[in-house]
């Protein structure tokens, strides 16, 4: 071992590792599982404007768009998604998914850990929503299947979701703890300078001292020294440096310049192609949030912000994500989820004090995509009424899509997950929508 790799040396790169963002978590085990990626439609895609329009409908219901025919027979889509629905062959969508929680952060929860949000009590509220949570589904699957090759578990894209102190429920590892957290990346990867420095070793750091350093940790660790957790940090940050899977992966600037074009130089497009790399690199989980907190939460000019740059930018990278998994093969064992934690209001509105109308929070009823590891594509699944208001057949909730998540995954949705006290949990209660794989 290099004589200049003492204990503080190794304690300075752990924590310097973990702040730049060297994930929380071991990842799973395995090495050619499925693998899952959630395109996370923040804030809640209006489903009366995409993909269950209502033509027929009264104005005040139908909304301003007109409708675009699909390659499935008789089915009808937005006009701002040409490019899906020429594709709708990859794709199954859902028309009747449905919850009862009208509220972001319950519905977010729901949709980013498949299971309800604890309660809350008032200025216990950030406590309840940083460790109280049900873990999300890269953390889950961390403690079911932990492995240490330097693959992370799951990452999180391209920012996590936070409004002023507040950071979002369900994004995290819950009650599991910090150690299963996935990894966060904290940038718009269509920026130029996009990089991830939790991969560059500091200056001087070359593989010899970094080989070092490990076995440093290994020595501290064998006499029972520090806090396990931060052991468990640091272990971490040393596998990721000694991994290029996963550093490589973040190399956009090694995919052709076509390629980067066809997804859209967009914040939207460039974190699916990311996400699509991370899946090439052996990532089981991929949470995309398509949009910063809200961002779809389209209360005030709902079509305006639909046509000019929510829709075409879902659209484009959407659809330019399916195509490179298809022709990679990758898509026979990448189950892709596109959805928001609810959809919008049947009836058109406008809030106090504002001029342009939108619509609000419906977790009635709303729509979702779905495609990849055994997806039958090319069908609608479940209706909603006329008014796009309520299912009218066999409803889906986020506990099924959650309870598909996990199956996609390899994992029981009955599998056991402990608590820090050594409680046994059910991952999972919902049940895998069998629908979206038969013919």
């Amino acid at each position: 071992m290099p004589t200049a790799a003492t204990r503080r040396d190794f304690l300075r790169l752990g924590a310097g590792a973990v702040a730049l963002g060297i994930p929380n978590t071991a990842a799973a085990s395995a090495a050619r599982g499925n693998s899952v990626i959630l395109v996370n439609l923040t804030g809640g895609l209006s489903h009366l404007d995409s993909l269950d329009p209502k033509p027929d409908a009264p104005a005040e219901v139908r909304g301003e768009f007109g409708t675009i025919a699909t390659t499935v027979p008789g089915l009808r889509f937005c006009e701002h998604l040409p490019l899906l629905a020429s594709r709708m062959r990859q794709f199954a969508l859902v028309r009747s998914l449905s919850h009862r929680e009208n509220g972001h952060l319950p519905g977010t929860h729901r949709l980013l850990t498949g299971a309800t949000m604890p309660n809350q009590r008032g200025s216990d509220l950030d406590n309840i929503l940083s460790r109280r949570d049900w873990p999300c589904y890269a953390a889950a699957l961390n403690q079911i299947r932990p492995r240490h090759d330097g693959v992370p578990n799951g990452v999180t894209l391209p920012h996590s979701l936070i409004e002023g102190p507040l950071t979002w429920p369900g994004q995290h590892a819950g009650f599991l703890g910090p150690t299963h957290d996935p990894m966060l990346v904290t940038q718009d990867p269509s920026r130029p300078t996009f990089r991830m420095d939790a991969f560059t070793p500091a200056a001087g750091l070359d593989p010899d001292r970094v080989e070092g350093r490990r076995s440093l940790l290994e020595q501290i660790e064998s006499g029972g020294t520090g806090d396990p957790t931060f052991r468990d940090h640091q272990r971490r940050a040393f596998e990721m440096l000694t991994s290029d899977r996963v550093a490589g992966a973040f190399r956009l600037d090694r995919e052709p310049e076509r390629v980067r074009d066809r997804y859209g130089r967009t914040m939207f497009g460039q974190s699916l192609l990311l996400a699509r790399r991370l899946v090439q690199a052996g990532v089981p989980v991929v949470q995309a949030n398509m949009g910063i907190v809200q961002n779809w939460d389209t209360h005030v000019d709902n079509w305006g912000r639909l046509k000019s740059r929510l829709l075409p930018w879902l659209d484009r990278a959407l659809t330019a994500l399916v195509d490179d998994l298809e022709g990679s093969g990758l898509l026979d064992r990448t189950f892709v989820a596109c959805l928001g934690e609810f959809g919008r209001t049947p009836k058109v509105s406008t809030l106090p004090g504002e001029s342009i109308p939108g619509r609000d929070h419906w977790a009635s009823v709303y729509s979702g995509l779905f495609a990849g590891a055994g997806v039958v594509g090319g069908r609608v699944i479940g209706r909603s009424d006329k008014t796009g208001a309520f299912p009218t057949s066999t409803a889906y909730t986020p506990f099924d899509v959650g309870a598909t998540i996990y199956q996609a995954l390899g994992v029981a949705p009955d599998s056991e997950i402990r608590d820090p006290q050594n409680r046994p949990n059910k991952v999972n209660g919902g049940d895998p929508m069998a629908v979206l794989f038969q013919n």
